[in-house]
């Protein structure tokens, strides 16, 4: 599990810095962002997974979100990985949309061709990277939070579902609750998964829901002048599921704000805080 440092920077005490591997899932080289905290100097750290969105890589995050400064005071370590395989083999959208292939992997794991081959988001972010992570940076994997934004938040409320025990806290901005029902998401998991939408169910947070995958709790903010809010990310629906399988659901709706990453910012100290209650307790 060889990894090569890009860059490093000294960031409120700890380190900042971008890396890369050769994964196995994905056939390809993938780059990741890790900040690993001051504390880590004294010991393993609990880690915040942050899964980004659509056109991004892990560099949407590491740059625009503001975290470092109080992932330092609260000893979290943050990873961010990419959003999708790239390289000159990897397939992109016939039509060169942005809202699928290179950038939009939606953290599935891909069964059609010619996606299959590379498109194994979710097998990397649940079994690849953080095996690599553990061999070359301090993380204590028994305290790990995840955390995205829109495509990304998907991906954080659906791995968290499906790997119930591995995330002690679970929390989205603006995510597409329902891929199952929105153009975004069908778009996506029928080019992936293929027409049966019985198998699109996997990837779909509310699905999960109904079908009896839970959560302790979780954190939603949802900007209220998102312009993809009524077509695309549809948190009625995530707030309905939760309402009816019991789980408890903070939704906070904030008024005047958009899709970007100045909403991300504004309001990543809660989320960071909302983890560290709940990563920084050993046991």
């Amino acid at each position: 599990m060889t990894v090569e440092t890009i860059s490093r920077h000294r960031c409120f005490g700890g380190i900042q810095g971008i890396h890369r591997h050769v994964s196995a899932e994905t056939g390809t080289p993938m780059r990741f962002s890790v900040f690993v905290p001051p504390q880590a100097e004294h010991g393993p750290v609990p880690v915040l997974w942050f899964l980004s969105g659509l056109t991004c890589t892990e560099e949407n995050f590491t740059v625009k979100a503001g975290a470092q400064r109080v992932a330092a005071e609260l000893g979290l370590m943050l990873v961010a990985p990419d959003t999708s395989p790239r390289g000159d083999g990897v397939p992109d959208d016939p039509q060169g949309a942005y809202d699928f292939g290179l950038g939009a992997g939606f953290y599935v794991d891909a069964v059609q061709d010619p996606w299959a081959r590379h498109y194994r988001m979710y097998s990397y972010i649940t079994r690849e990277l953080p095996q690599v992570l553990a061999s070359a940076f301090p993380v204590d994997r028994t305290r790990q939070g995840i955390s995205g934004h829109s495509m990304g938040g998907h991906g954080a409320l659906t791995i968290a579902l499906k790997n119930p025990g591995r995330f002690r806290s679970v929390s989205a901005f603006a995510p597409i609750a329902a891929p199952m029902a929105c153009p975004w998401g069908e778009k996506a998991l029928g080019r992936y998964l293929g027409p049966d939408r019985r198998d699109w169910r996997a990837y779909d947070a509310c699905a999960l829901i109904e079908d009896g995958h839970r959560l302790e709790a979780l954190l939603v903010d949802q900007g209220g002048a998102d312009q993809f809010l009524e077509t695309q990310l549809r948190p009625d629906l995530l707030e309905a599921a939760c309402a009816g399988a019991g789980i408890p659901l903070t939704l906070r709706r904030q008024p005047g704000y958009d899709h970007s990453y100045y909403f991300i910012a504004s309001f990543m100290e809660d989320h960071l805080r909302w983890h560290a209650a709940r990563l920084t307790e050993r046991g």
